[in-house]
């Protein structure tokens, strides 16, 4: 497939992160030579304006995946399970931002600035996992800790923006909101309680250990990129009344012991990464400067006085961009210059 000029896919098109996808393939010059746009049968028809010219959305079928190279799938695991079968029969490269082979052993898990490498087991079955976006920008920042430090263990909990649930629950948290300051009576339909001025700490299903799906994702997904099971990690997700903007609350314990200037020069330096860390100045990583950002946000680094060799840190990453679309696009972007 050496070539120049790729023919894309993008399955959930009319989603959030479908959009956002588009708007990444937009601002990095993607190679296209085409594009085709693809959702269910109730958002086929639309139009979507991309780079000035308006595209017509196709329904999504079996047959949709002739001649496409690569397809970028955000529409959900069972859609991800039923379709991509298809796309493969064809020759068509996935990129699935589903969690539908992310723990599969012959589908690499790929964060760019920590395991790009493994991009190159996608022959296997033709799909590249994206990984859960709280995942991403977690890693993102360890992995040179890890390299350096070796971590032993990692206590996250996570505080997630509602646009990580899509546009039904952007649409509640503000009709919530201005019910409520409209003293009206609200309507609670995505999340099992009212969202808005609330955190509740529940995303995803619960499991049989009482976690929730999202929470052993971090877990599990942590250990597949970093490709070391000898990580404790545990995990609390919470989802709060934010619009755009993951928050994590990150731990660790390392083997090896550090100096805070040296966790601080190794997160300076690295990919991906932007350092915001004065709190005599009152600066630290805020969802709300890390909307529309692809770098992963990170500050209030301190020592965990509590144990040997402990640091705190608070990392905010734009969920639908680094989180899912940009990572998406970074991750094709490496596949055509490298591999294909």
């Amino acid at each position: 497939m050496n070539k120049n000029q790729f023919n894309l896919a993008v399955v959930g098109a009319t989603g959030t992160v479908g959009n956002q996808i588009l708007a990444c393939l937009n601002e990095r010059k993607f190679p296209l030579k085409s594009l085709k746009l693809l959702a269910s049968q109730q958002s086929a028809g639309k139009k979507i304006c991309f780079e000035g010219e308006l595209i017509n959305v196709e329904k999504l079928t079996k047959d949709s995946f002739k001649g496409v190279d690569i397809a970028f799938f955000s529409a959900g695991s069972d859609v991800s399970k039923k379709f991509i079968p298809f796309a493969g029969q064809n020759g068509c490269i996935v990129i699935d931002n589903s969690n539908a082979f992310r723990m599969d052993p012959d589908v690499p898990l790929v964060v760019p600035e920590v395991n790009s490498y493994s991009i190159t087991n996608y022959s296997k079955k033709g799909i590249i996992s994206n990984p859960n976006c709280s995942t991403i920008q977690m890693v993102v920042p360890l992995y040179p800790i890890h390299k350096k430090f070796k971590i032993k263990r990692i206590v996250v909990s996570t505080y997630q923006a509602v646009s990580g649930t899509g546009k039904k629950a952007i649409n509640e948290l503000l009709n919530q909101v201005q019910a409520i300051t409209s003293f009206c009576n609200y309507k609670v339909n995505v999340y099992p309680h009212r969202i808005a001025f609330n955190c509740l700490p529940h995303i995803d299903i619960f499991l049989s250990n009482s976690y929730t799906r999202e929470e052993m994702k971090i877990v599990n997904e942590t250990k597949k990129i970093f490709g070391d099971d000898t990580i404790k990690i545990t995990a609390t997700a919470v989802r709060i009344p934010v619009f755009h903007g993951h928050s994590e609350s990150v731990n660790i314990e390392t083997y090896e012991s550090f100096s805070i200037p040296e966790i601080r020069a190794l997160i300076q330096k690295s990919p991906g990464v932007k350092l915001v860390d004065n709190p005599e100045k009152k600066l630290y990583p805020l969802a709300i400067n890390a909307a529309g950002d692809d770098l992963v946000l990170v500050g209030r680094i301190r020592r965990d006085e509590s144990i040997s060799n402990g640091i705190n840190m608070w990392v905010v990453a734009d969920n639908v961009r680094k989180g899912a679309a940009t990572n998406a696009v970074q991750i094709a972007e490496i596949l055509i210059k490298k591999y294909i």
